[in-house]
């Protein structure tokens, strides 16, 4: 005997772009995202029995999403990704909880002859901006916000000394070396219990994504790390002080190596320790570090 014990579906990969045209300046705001939307509720049917009457067909998804992106504002995303999970469970009674992805890729706008142009943009990295918003009937909004693909590096300021030694151990201890990760920052607000508490905090996604940014790589680039442990915890600390609706805060950062090449085969030439100039970088294997700070009192976080 089975039984469906679990079903979501809907439209992954739905790509969205929105421009606004400001008349009177003639300056232009473009948005460009990448939006998946998932259903839950009484569908079972459709999986156990193959009867399709309670199937909203994905293609109605990928339409719902484009006419709300023209009917409402898809700033801050975590608003709009709240209107498209509230829309669902509304219009369809038989649909009791939606799961939105937005993530938001990089158009910065361009400096031409000094000034900002007004349609004007370039793509000055990978990083995205991510918010996923689940809604659940009669159980209000669950908002993580995050920030993906933010590539950092110091070449000095960072150490790692002091850790575990045993017959398993061939690394050996460092006072100075490169530190290189690609930021995973994930916060988690506080519940929402319904649209109108999303609405009257818009202001306080687009702070915090800033504050959380700024703190990131003010931290990285300040702090003489220990450890990327003890680093990634000092982040963690600040931005859960910036914002008093987030509870929870999680990172997940690789540790990029890069290993000095010794040369002294070569006519004696140095290039270890603090000679040390050439470097091979590492594709992989890397460390990997997560950890989730939360405030005290918190509800309580789901493990790594």
């Amino acid at each position: 005997m089975a039984t469906l014990s679990a079903a979501r579906y809907g439209k992954d990969n739905v790509r969205l772009y929105k421009v606004h045209r400001d008349q009177e300046t003639g300056v232009q705001t473009v948005n460009e995202t990448t939006v998946c939307v998932l259903l839950e509720g009484d569908i079972d049917i459709s999986y156990t029995k193959a009867d399709n009457s309670v199937i909203v067909a994905t293609d109605s998804v990928k339409n719902t999403i484009y006419l709300l992106a023209k009917q409402n504002p898809v700033t801050p995303p975590e608003l709009f990704g709240s209107i498209l999970a509230a829309h669902f469970p509304a219009k369809y009674s038989h649909i009791h909880a939606t799961h939105v992805k937005i993530v938001t890729h990089r158009w910065t706008r361009m400096t031409v002859d000094g000034q900002p142009h007004p349609h004007s943009f370039y793509r000055d990295g990978t990083e995205t901006r991510n918010v996923e918003v689940s809604f659940h009937r009669n159980g209000g909004f669950t908002i993580k916000s995050s920030i993906q693909g933010l590539t950092v590096l110091k070449s000095t300021g960072s150490a790692f000394h002091g850790f575990v030694r045993d017959e398993y151990t061939t690394l050996g201890e460092t006072w100075d070396r490169i530190l290189s990760t690609d930021v995973d920052a994930t916060w988690e607000w506080a519940n929402f219990p319904d649209l109108d508490a999303v609405q009257k905090v818009v202001p306080a996604f687009d702070k915090l994504w800033e504050d959380a940014r700024k703190i990131t790589m003010d931290t990285f680039a300040k702090d003489h790390s220990a450890s990327v442990q003890a680093t990634m915890y000092k982040m963690s600390e600040q931005i859960l002080a910036a914002e008093p609706l987030v509870e929870h805060v999680t990172y997940s950062l690789p540790n990029k190596h890069y290993f000095e090449i010794p040369m002294e085969w070569h006519k004696g030439i140095k290039n270890t320790g603090k000679d040390a100039e050439v470097y091979a970088p590492q594709s992989g294997p890397n460390g990997l570090i997560k950890c989730t700070v939360s405030k005290k009192g918190a509800a309580p976080k789901a493990k790594l």
